[in-house]
């Protein structure tokens, strides 16, 4: 379906792994705007086994709210006629665990590095990576193979032109696993061969026999070129066409949508571009679930995305204390009765993940631990988003003497835009929480706007670019985005009390002038819909954007937060005085008004 072509209605649905959500877009006087939403739980698993049970249901409750007929006969009308049925209807799914693939190529930080990129930018959980210098002998990889069961693999390796002998050496270590696929026992196991295309006929010859294989260009043609595009689109034309074919109810599915069925990451990812696309801007988003949280990037047109497969907020809250480590958890709460029981009360969580906090203390523990899930998550994005690793380049003497290796694409004075999603984010009590969760997790430097997904519409959204780019980002910005405000944060450090930077700010309603110290956070109130002009003093040990002690001016939008001044310092540190820290976490949650001026304790109620 072409973009000019006028679509009136637009049914859209997201299949998670417990719940299946549905939304109606129309075309309301030239644009595109939500009308209502619906949700039902996924039926993947018995008693029913078909996705479509869960997908009838929330439709049916789009149905109610809307007064508009959608089914007949159990099925979608379509195309709309009158007031009933839509012009087109898209789905995305992570139901039975999402799209799961393993990675195998040659050396783990070069093109074993570009496969893991490729699969996780097609929407993946990569649940191994398999290369020559990954320290493991090759039964141990063998055995790998055969316990992970994973839904594909994607085989990398030599530069065109370049190595052979290795590459072939690697399929034949798959064709001698015969890793069965985790969903299905009638067909072969997808493989997709991205390596040096000399290699293709034997590396054929090596694999057609025990797998269904397919050969893509290079993802890796030289060491000065990555070429993600063709692996990232066969590992989601197989999704579709094997993997998803094997679950129950989804042949139906997909005889029902106008669009390809997307895993959910890759819709989230496909509109985080869009969006960076039409701003021209610099973009992170990250989806922070009960199992996984997913960061994604945009720099100077560059798509990252990674999955941290262990960093949630239920299923893997555990995880989470246990590679974060409890002190961390702590230092974000200004004060617990019972730091000893809290490792019990976060296991809790895991074993009851629908659960939510029921007093003050419990919700500042829940946010301590989403911290460090973000903290650690966006470690990991920026390590993998980097330049490509083995590029010969020019090296100065500062090189010499520093860390070797390839730089993270991940350049924070340079971020234009930050978009949270997921439960803790999405549904905070306070969006100040989210804000305040969001930088510190985040570390965002200089002028860098804020803002969270309202009711977590993304995945519907981003399958829906593809068929119209304009009806996504219309309701994206409309009905999708909750503008938080813009966060001011100069890079530095002092000793707390020091001067920071001075600011004039020119809004509405006139200027005002604003001297910020170290250590503080200051809130300057700035409705959604309006404007300011600012300038930005800081003092000669701090940098906004321009360059130590430099004037930066900038134009700052406002939020349901407003304008927040973070003169903290990066990178942010807490107090090591336990005393101080305490004093330093009330300071900063009284200046955003973060949580409701109540004793922390057992007694404290939300």
């Amino acid at each position: 379906m072409s973009e000019h072509q006028a679509l009136r209605s637009i049914l859209a649905t997201d299949c998670g792994s417990t719940t299946t959500k549905a939304i109606l877009i129309e075309l309301i006087d030239g644009e595109y705007r939500l009308r209502v939403r619906g949700e039902a739980p996924t039926t993947v698993e018995a008693p029913y086994e078909d996705v479509t049970v869960g997908v009838l249901n929330a439709v049916r409750e789009v149905e109610e709210l809307s007064g508009r007929i959608l089914l007949r006969e159990g099925e979608i009308i379509r195309p709309q006629q009158g007031n009933e049925g839509v012009d087109a209807y898209v789905s995305t799914s992570s139901a039975g665990g999402g799209l799961q693939v393993m990675v195998v190529g040659l050396v783990r930080s070069m093109t074993a590095e570009s496969a893991e990129r490729a699969a996780l930018g097609a929407g993946a959980i990569v649940m191994d990576v398999v290369a020559l210098d990954d320290g493991r002998r090759d039964y141990e990889r063998i055995e790998r193979m055969r316990e992970l069961r994973p839904d594909m693999i994607l085989i990398s390796g030599g530069t065109d032109g370049g190595e052979v002998r290795k590459v072939v050496e690697m399929a034949e270590l798959v064709a001698a696993a015969n890793p069965q696929a985790r969903l299905g026992v009638d067909y072969e196991l997808p493989v997709i061969f991205a390596g040096n295309e000399d290699a293709r006929e034997p590396v054929t010859e090596a694999l057609e026999r025990a797998t269904q294989l397919t050969v893509v260009e290079n993802l890796r043609p030289s060491m000065e070129e990555e070429n993600l595009g063709p692996a990232r689109g066969e590992i989601q034309d197989l999704f579709l066409e094997h993997v998803m074919a094997q679950a129950p109810g989804y042949p139906k599915l997909m005889g029902w949508t106008d669009a390809d069925i997307m895993p959910t990451p890759a819709a989230v990812g496909a509109l985080i571009e869009a969006v960076a696309e039409r701003d021209g801007i610099n973009v992170v988003g990250v989806d922070i679930g009960g199992a996984t949280t997913d960061v994604f990037s945009v720099f100077g047109s560059v798509f990252n995305r990674t999955v941290s497969a262990n960093l949630g907020m239920s299923y893997s809250i555990s995880n989470v204390l246990a590679e974060a480590g409890l002190d961390n958890i702590l230092r974000w709460v200004a004060e617990h009765p019972d730091p000893r029981r809290l490792g019990n009360d976060i296991r809790n969580k895991m074993i009851r993940p629908t659960t939510i906090p029921q007093q003050l203390v419990g919700l500042m523990v829940e946010h301590g631990v989403a911290r460090e899930a973000l903290r650690l998550a966006f470690e990991q994005h920026r390590m993998l988003a980097s330049e490509l690793k083995g590029v010969q380049r020019q090296r100065d003497i500062s090189d010499a003497f520093g860390a070797a290796g390839a730089e993270t694409l991940v350049d924070m004075m340079a971020l234009d835009l930050i978009v949270g999603s997921g439960g803790v984010l999405s549904h905070a009590p306070r969006r100040r929480q989210a804000a305040l969760m969001m930088i510190d997790s985040f570390e965002p430097q200089g002028v860098t706007r804020l803002a969270v997904d309202s009711i977590f519409m993304m995945p519907q959204l981003g399958v829906l670019s593809t068929i119209s780019e304009r009806a996504a980002t219309e309701v994206f910005y409309r009905d999708c985005l909750i503008p938080l405000g813009t966060c001011i944060a100069p890079v530095g450090t002092r000793r707390p009390g020091d001067p920071c930077v001075r600011l004039t700010v020119r809004g509405p309603e006139g200027g005002e002038e604003i001297e910020v110290p170290v250590g503080e956070l200051k809130l300057i109130e700035l409705e959604e819909d309006e404007r300011a002009q600012v300038t930005v003093e800081p003092t000669r040990a701090f940098d906004a954007g321009e360059g130590p002690g430099r004037t930066v001016e900038a134009e700052v939008r406002g939020g349901v937060v407003g304008l927040i001044i973070d003169a903290r310092g990066r990178p942010l540190a807490l107090p090591e005085d336990d005393a101080e820290r305490v004093a330093a976490i009330r300071r900063w949650e009284r200046a955003l008004e973060v949580y409701p001026r109540e004793p922390v304790g057992e007694g404290a109620d939300l």
